[in-house]
């Protein structure tokens, strides 16, 4: 039902992976009752909710779009981790996933130092805006989050599976410590494994960055830090009025450790979706 939201038709040892079934064998076993009952649908190898082909095209175009696209997604990896008090690079989103589309951006999720979150995003969207004159296609970095606060604080189907399908690029240790700190995602999906680390790529900064990472370890750094985090705030509540404040404070987190820019309040609408989807089925099933 999840991945129906986004009509991504799945193979059976990916269903598997995604949920607490004890085994493949039992998986097939639930999935075949299903099958019977006219509750989902197999076309090929893949299942799905509704009874649609033109999803799997879909999905195999997307996967291979994703494959072709990732070397760009290294080499911006690459070039992200070497900003100043950026500890760590990782690939989110659909890309993620393995699918990528002409309507597609290419996510970032980013760790900073601790007390300069606020300070490394500057730079980062002021590289955007100058340089790439504000395009985000494949320069999407909407999510950071400090060294110091890597607990993921909202738990729910959408942010587990964000994180277990996290790919990490850059910043091994940092990462190693984010998926110690997010076991929870193991109550959402006990059979999914999350990226192998091992090769995941040390961050090498150039001369000139761990220059201004010296220059800026002052009181001046943390006076620049809050007041990026205050501009960055009055001008989010005054662009984005018509969220209300529970739902700002989910898409538009800006504390000192934590900055989130989804206006569209992404998270909210596939959980709702996914409720809507799942009572949908109840009643189908009676």
């Amino acid at each position: 039902m999840y991945f129906s939201i986004f009509k991504y038709p799945l193979r059976i040892d990916e269903i598997f992976e995604y949920s607490n079934a004890l085994s493949i064998e039992e998986t097939i076993l639930f999935l075949d009752e299903y099958l019977n009952d006219g509750i989902i649908f197999k076309i090929d190898d893949f299942y799905l909710c509704e009874n649609e082909s033109s999803y799997i095209n879909r999905r195999l175009k997307g996967n291979q779009m994703a494959k072709d696209i990732f070397y760009k997604a290294e080499k911006v990896s690459k070039f992200i981790s070497k900003f100043p008090y950026i500890t760590g690079v990782g690939i989110s989103g659909s890309l993620s996933k393995g699918y990528y589309d002409d309507d597609g951006d290419i996510d970032f999720f980013l760790i900073t130092s601790s007390n300069r979150l606020w300070l490394a995003r500057t730079f980062l969207i002021l590289y955007k805006k100058l340089f790439l004159f504000n395009s985000k296609k494949y320069f999407c970095v909407n999510y950071f989050v400090s060294e110091t606060t890597l607990e993921i604080q909202e738990k729910n189907q959408f942010t587990a599976t964000e994180v277990v399908t996290l790919i990490p690029m850059y910043g091994k240790k940092m990462f190693q410590e984010f998926y110690h700190q997010n076991k929870w995602i193991n109550d959402f999906y006990t059979n999914k494994k999350i990226a192998d680390i091992s090769n995941t790529n040390l961050i090498k900064k150039p001369l000139i960055i761990k220059g201004i990472e010296i220059l800026l370890k002052n009181r001046f750094g943390n006076y620049l830090d809050q007041l990026f985090l205050n501009l960055t705030f009055k001008k989010w509540k005054w662009k984005f009025s018509h969220l209300d404040s529970t739902n700002f404070k989910v898409a538009m987190k800006s504390t000192k450790n934590i900055s989130k820019h989804h206006p569209q309040n992404y998270q909210k609408k596939v959980i709702d979706m996914l409720n809507e989807k799942h009572d949908e089925v109840l009643m189908k099933i009676n």
